[in-house]
């Protein structure tokens, strides 16, 4: 077996374990923790007049996991 080949197979059951580490309801609490945030912190920029909002969410399950926030103008549409 080539090191290339193991690298992959170390990859791959890395990949395994990660998503082994993390059950669906610990993954489903992230999931509406990081919504929660999204929403809390779009009143707060709102308030304050920011012309932004976190407009997207990025969960990554890995070694470690993470939890990104897109951040983007916010365009408000005129009424004719």
């Amino acid at each position: 077996m080539s090191i290339i080949d193991k690298a992959k197979e170390a990859g791959n059951l890395i990949k395994d374990k990660s998503f082994e580490m993390v059950n669906d309801d610990k993954f489903a609490d992230l999931v509406i923790m990081a919504a929660s945030k999204q929403e809390s912190v779009n009143k707060i920029l709102k308030a304050r007049g920011a012309n932004f909002r976190i407009s997207d969410i990025d969960i990554g399950m890995g070694i470690p996991p993470h939890v990104s926030f897109g951040i983007r103008p916010n365009i408000r549409r005129r009424k004719k």
